[in-house]
Parts: structure tokens; C-alpha cells; sequence
């Protein structure tokens, strides 16, 4: 089933298509949160599979094609499914979605062979099957008081109401039994029963949804808006009505595009329901690339953001150790970015915001401590220190083989950890090495500060300056 491209918008048509669309999408969405949660993100999928053989049922019985009946026989059958996937997966005990394709599967044989026998009197459209008719929404309508409605949207209203009031009303019961089913169970919670209402729920949502928007919007508005709205928030309540603006969203753009987009390549028509789905997919990407929760770009952001923040308390704590020693080397870039295995791009980019935070000095391409750039470098070093003592006496890990593992762990502790771990140690003054373990507070006696670069330059006349950013 297509729609016809149009420049000329027409309420008529393309408000109560898009009232269908966004009626599906907010009542598949409004379940579909809690399959996500659940882990049972297909069985909407499953039960617009399944319902097949309701439907020949439905019309083998009353030789009619009529929409009561067919929406009877596939509600029986759709909640027939959900019911079947639990009870095998309790008692076969088998995984969700081995339970869920065994039902789905046999039930959409079983409607195949049905529908043969019936193949002489029924007209079936595959397309519809896969697209629905949701362009058709506003030829079939009802009376509602002295206005003209599309059956559709009535149904489809009539299902995303009793939705909403069963969100609302077992909210407790759903969010405890979604996210500890044992923990509702202790408290007395009718979690089967929730359970049960919950897939009769999907079930229905799916029956309603499938004649007019067919397989592909339903099971996609079951899905992708929860899974989108997951990517933005660890709230409940915002995940609920994330998901319900996402999915509305998803069919009124989709519904736009369907109308526009074709025409600039020519085209002619294209699948409303289809598109639908389609935009549904590309708001999901565009979460899953720009989520400050958990998008990529944040990601890589903050990946990009803790490997500068090690590499830069690395390079304070090297400078550190060898302004510890009588006779320092003179400390370059070079030899830091080469001793660190690190670019020359990040250890230009953390020497220079280093120095712009005053805590590092440099004279020419020597480098050296402030106090405040000392003070950091030593606790980063005490970490250290105090992280080897504890592998060796505690963990029993050999002298040469606790540098790495200590390097590891000395960015992610604090003073609370540091001073445990100096306790598990009976407070050592010096490493399994030998070397000095720096106090919890500043020491200025202990390294001269300008040592390192005066005795690594011919000539410091000038001594140590602090650069200007």
C-alpha cells in the first residue's frame, strides 16, 4: 500500500493519518517500555506473527471479513501467545527467546496451513500484512457524538487510554517487577498477575495496531522509542514519557517525509507506515550518536578527556621522579613523550595545559614543578608507593612485576583509599624498591624545584619562569 506524493495538505487525511500514527505510537510505546526492561523487546513481533491463524480462524467461523470478528479471533490468539511463551519458558525452562520463537512460529504455521483452506474465499494482501493501510485511515469511519471519526483512531484511542490507565495504576507493580521480580515477590506483589496483564496488554496493542499500520510500525514502536529513551535517562517516569514523545514524533515526521521526500528523487509514493518506522530508526541513531548519557560522541569525549587527564598526571609524576634524583637528566618533551609512549600531539596539548594552570615551569624545552604542580605529583606518587608495598605484602605479587599494576591503580585513588592502604601496610616510609614514600601533605624541602632544569641547562642565569598562557 502506497501513498500518492502531495504538495497540499489536508486535515482530512493527513491529520487523521497522523493521529493514527501517533495513537499507535504512544500506546505501543507506553508497553513497549517495560518489554525493554524486561528483556522481552520481540514479543510484540512474536504476537503480530502469531495472530495469523485468529484471523483465519475468525473468518472460517463467521465467513466474514468484518473488523469485530477478526480483531476478536486475533486478541485471543495474540494473548494465547504471551501466555504459551511464559508457560514454556517456566516449565521448559528455556530461554525467553527460544520460548518466544517456538510459539511464534508454530502459531504462524499453523495460521499458513488455515489460511489455505481458505485460499478460494479470502482475499489476503501481503503488503498490508507488512505496511497496513494507514493511508486509508479516514475512508472507514465511525460516529462519534455529530463527529465523523475513522474507526482506526477510535480503536486505537480507546487502547492507548486503557494503556495509560494501566501504567498508572501499577506503576509500583511494574517498575518493582521489572527490575527485581524476586524483591516483588518477597513483598507480596501479584507479580504473575502484573506479568500476565502486562503481555495481555501487548497483545491487544498489536491486534489493534496491525490492521491499519501493519507488522513493521507496531513492532518497531514497541522497541525503538523505549530503547532510544533508555539511552537518555535512568528514570522511569522520564523514560515513559521520553519514549511517548519519541515515537509521536517518529509518525508525524515520518508521515511529512513520506509526503515530501519522494518527490525530490523523482519518486511518486512510498510507504507512510514504512517511513514511519523509518524516521523511528534514524531519531534512534541520532540518540545513539548524541546522548550525553551514553552516545558515542560523549563517549569518546570523556575516553578522550580520562586518557589526557592519566597522560597528564603521568607526565607529573615523571617529572616528579627524576627531580627526586641527585642527578637529573634534563627533562624534555621528547624524552617524556618517549618514556610515556605517548603522541607528540597529546603531550604538547597536556605540557601546554599544564603550564596554563601553573603547574608546570618550563625554560626553553626543560620542564619543572611548581608547588601546586609538586603537591599533585606527590600524592600521584605516594599512590604508587603505597600501591606496591600493598601487592607485595598483602597480594604477594613479586617486586618486578607490581610496577604496572600499581601504575593502573594510582589514578583512580584517594585519600580515603590511601590512607587504608598505608594501615594494610603498618605505614611504610618507603617502597618495596626502596624509594621514599611521599607524605600526605606538601613537602617543599623535599626537591628543590629549579634543580632539574638548572642542572640539565649550560647556563641558568635567568632561573625558572613561569609562562604566560
Amino acid at each position: 500500500m502506497t501513498l500518492i506524493a502531495a504538495t497540499t495538505w489536508l486535515w482530512e487525511l493527513d491529520g487523521w493519518i497522523i493521529a493514527a500514527g501517533v495513537l499507535c505510537a504512544v500506546a505501543s510505546s507506553l508497553v513497549g517500555n517495560f518489554l525493554v526492561l524486561r528483556r522481552m523487546s520481540m514479543l510484540g513481533d512474536a504476537v503480530s506473527h502469531a495472530v495469523l491463524p485468529g484471523l483465519a480462524a475468525a473468518f472460517l467461523i463467521t465467513g466474514s471479513r468484518q473488523s469485530l470478528p477478526m480483531f476478536v479471533g486475533a486478541a485471543i490468539v495474540g494473548v494465547l501467545t504471551a501466555l504459551l511463551t511464559q508457560w514454556i519458558r517456566n516449565f521448559g525452562k528455556v530461554d525467553e527467546g527460544a520460548s518466544m520463537g517456538v510459539v511464534f512460529t508454530t502459531l504462524f504455521a499453523l495460521g499458513l496451513v488455515m489460511i489455505v483452506q481458505a485460499a478460494d474465499t479470502v482475499d489476503l494482501d501481503p503488503g498490508c500484512v507488512l505496511y497496513g493501510a494507514i493511508e486509508f485511515t479516514p475512508l472507514d469511519t465511525l460516529m462519534v457524538g455529530n463527529f465523523d471519526i475513522p474507526r482506526v483512531v477510535v480503536v486505537l484511542g480507546i487502547v492507548t487510554i486503557i494503556n495509560l490507565l494501566f501504567v498508572m495504576l501499577f506503576y509500583k507493580e511494574l517498575k518493582l517487577t521489572s527490575f527485581d521480580p524476586v524483591l516483588a515477590d518477597t513483598m507480596g506483589l501479584p507479580s504473575a498477575w502484573v506479568h500476565y496483564g502486562l503481555m495481555t496488554l501487548v497483545a491487544i496493542t498489536a491486534v489493534a495496531s496491525f490492521e491499519s499500520v501493519g507488522n513493521i510500525l507496531v513492532v518497531a514502536m514497541m522497541v525503538v522509542p523505549a530503547a532510544a529513551a533508555s539511552m537518555l535517562t535512568d528514570r522511569l517516569p522520564m523514560l515513559i514519557l521520553i519514549s511517548a514523545c519519541i515515537g509521536a514524533a517518529s509518525a508525524v515526521l515520518g508521515h511529512l517525509t513520506a509526503i515530501a521526500v519522494p518527490g525530490w528523487f523523482g519518486f511518486g509514493s512510498t510507504s507512510t507506515a514504512g517511513m514511519m518506522a523509518l524516521t523511528a530508526g534514524l531519531l534512534f541513531s541520532l540518540v545513539v550518536v548524541f546522548s550525553p548519557k551514553s552516545g558515542l560522541l560523549f563517549n569518546f569525549a570523556r575516553r578522550q578527556q580520562l586518557a589526557f587527564s592519566i597522560l597528564g598526571e603521568d607526565v607529573l609524576a615523571y617529572v616528579y621522579r627524576y627531580e627526586e634524583k641527585d642527578e637529573p637528566q634534563a627533562i624534555t618533551r621528547k624524552r617524556m613523550q618517549k618514556k610515556l609512549i605517548a603522541s607528540s600531539t597529546a603531550t604538547s596539548i597536556v605540557l601546554a595545559w599544564y603550564r596554563w594552570r601553573g603547574m608546570l615551569l618550563q625554560r626553553g624545552d626543560q620542564y619543572g614543578l611548581s608547588e601546586s604542580g609538586r603537591a599533585s605529583a606527590a600524592l600521584l606518587v605516594r599512590s604508587h608507593r603505597l600501591w606496591e608495598q600493598y601487592l607485595v605484602d598483602q597480594a604477594g605479587v613479586a617486586t618486578d612485576r607490581i610496577h604496572g599494576q600499581a601504575e593502573r591503580l594510582e589514578h583512580f585513588t584517594g585519600r580515603k583509599f590511601r590512607d587504608e592502604l598505608e594501615r594494610q601496610t603498618a605505614y611504610p616510609s618507603s617502597d618495596p624498591h626502596g624509594r621514599p614514600i611521599p607524605a600526605e601533605g606538601v613537602n617543599p624541602d623535599r626537591v628543590n624545584p629549579e634543580r632539574a632544569i638548572a642542572e640539565g641547562s649550560a647556563s641558568n642565569e635567568h632561573g625558572l619562569e613561569k609562562p604566560t598562557s
